[in-house]
């Protein structure tokens, strides 16, 4: 099979401020493979949670470096390819451009979306979230505002962890309530910005307030705190930053409630699939979110949206040079289509 790099940059109509910072932009890989004229697409968004960062020179570096190696082998031999990549200690997002691309080229191979080769229901997807960031009260108001006028809005996920403390975080949570329609579902994430005695006095005040969920509320290492939080916590407790792959699953089972599960993070589609029917396992729910996701890897995440209970799918909503096309919005839900494979292609200019 061959195999092609290839970098573009996307950039946010509305800068995302979180906890560790804001993002206007972003630099992501666009891969692509090719064989019996077939050709399966792939991207990897960079992130910064894990140690090392996985920024996109990285991610690219360590994907050149391991080429020659992988060309040899058809789009068919995924267990013989991932293996090169487990003994090259692929980087998790540079694993997801080649995962997502082998499941496109299959799927194609097929002449199956891949939702439907896995048997999977597209009227169990939920709706997704959009997502307002930390910013003023007026600031959020106006974002949500903003999100009303571009699609249909039936889940919200609020961005907390402010700088300046909870009670700055409640002031805009309640402003962001105030002009979202009354019947959305509210989610919050921290984004690991709050201590132990933060994290359990918000989840009251957040409980009262008609949240959902709380999305990693400590800090990524505080996991040995989390059982604290479990037992006095009224509202469910959801890992990102602390759930990576499969692996962490078992360590977290009983402090949490969920797990978000990111392509980038996890490795692809693959290993996504072994988080879902590992949490399952363990009586956890699953949510889907993103980084700074073109529409190519969120519409593979929408593949697998049947599994989920909740979905934080909207990065490519605020792209305004997003190059592709796929998954849609339809009643607040985000839809794969009935292409085969992922469904995706180049945008119309």
């Amino acid at each position: 099979m061959r195999i092609s790099l290839e970098t573009f940059t996307v950039h946010k109509r509305v800068p995302l401020t979180i906890s560790r910072g804001t993002t206007a932009e972003s630099r992501n890989l666009w891969l692509r493979i090719e064989q019996d004229g077939i050709e399966g697409w792939g991207e990897a968004s960079p992130f910064n949670i894990n140690n090392p960062p996985q920024p996109i020179a990285a991610i690219e570096a360590a994907l050149t470096a391991i080429l020659a190696l992988l060309e040899p082998y058809s789009p068919l031999e995924r267990q013989q390819i991932e293996h090169i990549c487990q003994q090259h200690r692929l980087l998790s997002a540079a694993r997801t451009a080649l995962d997502l691309a082998l499941h496109d080229w299959l799927g194609k191979y097929a002449g199956l979306p891949l939702w439907q080769l896995w048997g999977l229901d597209r009227h169990r997807i939920v709706p997704t979230s959009v997502t307002i960031g930390i910013s003023t009260p007026e600031a959020a108001q106006q974002r949500m505002q903003a999100w009303l006028d571009q699609v249909e809005v039936k889940a919200v996920k609020v961005k907390l962890g402010s700088p300046a403390g909870i009670a700055a975080d409640q002031v805009m949570l309640k402003a962001v309530q105030e002009v979202a329609p009354k019947t959305a579902k509210f989610s919050i994430d921290a984004n690991g910005g709050w201590s132990l005695s933060d994290s359990i006095e918000m989840s009251h005040w957040l409980a009262e307030q008609g949240i959902t969920y709380m999305e990693q509320p400590l800090p990524r290492g505080q996991e040995a705190n989390l059982p604290k939080l479990y037992t006095q916590s009224p509202l469910p407790i959801f890992a990102d930053e602390s759930c990576c792959t499969s692996r962490d699953i078992p360590f977290l089972a009983d402090r949490v409630h969920g797990i978000n599960i990111k392509l980038m993070k996890s490795g692809g589609l693959s290993e996504a699939l072994r988080m879902v029917h590992l949490a399952q396992a363990y009586g956890l729910q699953i949510m889907f979110g993103c980084y700074s996701d073109s529409t190519l890897a969120n519409t593979a995440a929408a593949h697998l949206a049947p599994f989920a209970n909740h979905l934080d799918l909207d990065s490519h909503l605020n792209l305004t040079d997003d190059p592709f096309m796929g998954a849609s919005m339809q009643a607040g839900c985000l839809m794969p289509n009935d292409l085969p494979g992922l469904g995706v292609g180049r945008a119309q200019s």
